[in-house]
């Protein structure tokens, strides 16, 4: 019997018959040899063609930079600022996702940053996976030039072929934290990996528009700063995709029945993503605090709603007088 490949329930980029499911499709060569690269090396770098993009990064800086938390990051100001949205569901982005996994793609959140994070070399998996699992990537935007001087973001090609690490395989319980004290050492074992695997590093010298797509387990961080004058402005959007359960390792032990599930919402409606599991919709074995977080969650999203309306009829009110 021949197995049905395109039906197997994982990224077709991690398949072991990858370059069979490639041949299967009738794609031009520009487009397999992307997906090949993507494939091979974890990221692909590509000008998402975004209209207006002087103006919506100038909108986006200019609103974030009244928060002080701007300077260290904010996070998910697509429920504030229209300009932050627009990055997040940039049309040639969201098209290029679904071509690069064979799947719906699904903005669940933003981060903006003025300057270089200088954070640790970590893989987005270990923040953010799914059953099944691999259906998760980040798009990184520069909103500014970037060189080696202001703190550039760097990665570490082939490195998303490594292992799903997480707290369990540093004999620690997750679940047991009160917040992310354990972290560090999971920041500790992934330095120890890139040392002894002698993993390359490769910084992104980018134009301003330019983006880099990145598989959720390739290691990333942010280089040193240099110039500590300069800004960097940019955006990362993390995106899902559909028919998946939601869930943050780095809080979860699922073989002690204590998985940190996620609650996010699409930035393309405000809705909250369904978890799937083989098609079929989910029933949560919720904790009484995570039920309790999923209540005030959804009432904060309700107000923010109808704050939104109220805002859009006194707009259209001030229109037309």
């Amino acid at each position: 019997m021949e197995l049905p490949i395109d039906s197997l329930n994982f990224p077709w980029i991690d398949s072991p018959f990858f370059e069979s499911h490639l041949a299967r499709h009738d794609l031009d060569e520009p487009t397999k040899e992307m997906i090949r690269s993507y494939a091979n090396n974890g990221y692909i770098i590509i000008d998402p063609e975004i209209e207006n993009f002087d103006l919506l990064a100038r909108e986006i800086i200019d609103t974030c930079s009244h928060h002080p938390e701007y300077q260290t990051r904010l996070m998910d100001e697509w429920e504030r600022i229209p300009a932050v949205k627009t990055l997040a569901i940039s049309s040639k982005i969201l098209s290029t996702l679904a071509t690069l996994y064979r799947r719906n793609p699904i903005p669940m959140q933003t981060l903006n940053f003025a300057r270089g994070t200088q954070q640790l070399a970590h893989s987005d998996s270990m923040h953010f996976n799914c059953v099944p699992r691999g259906f998760m990537c980040g798009v990184w935007i520069a909103l500014e030039d970037t060189d080696e001087e202001n703190g550039p973001l760097e990665y570490y090609p082939g490195s998303h072929k490594l292992p799903y690490f997480d707290h369990s395989h540093l004999g620690i319980t997750a679940s047991s934290q009160q917040q992310h004290e354990h972290y560090p050492q999971y920041e500790q074992f992934i330095q120890t990996c890139i040392e002894e695997l002698n993993l390359k590093k490769s910084l992104l010298i980018a134009r301003k528009g330019q983006a880099i797509i990145w598989a959720g387990n390739l290691l990333h961080g942010g280089s040193p700063v240099k110039d500590a004058s300069r800004t960097r402005h940019s955006q990362v959007t993390h995106y899902y995709f559909e028919n998946c359960l939601y869930y943050q390792p780095q809080r979860s032990d699922p073989f002690l029945g204590q998985i940190e599930w996620l609650h996010k919402r699409d930035i393309r409606t405000g809705q909250y993503i369904p978890h799937v599991y083989n098609g079929k919709l989910a029933r949560l074995p919720l904790t009484l605090r995570q039920r309790l977080k999923l209540y005030a969650k959804r009432s904060r999203t309700i107000m923010l709603l109808r704050h939104s309306r109220i805002t859009e009829s006194v707009l259209h009110l001030l229109r037309r007088s």
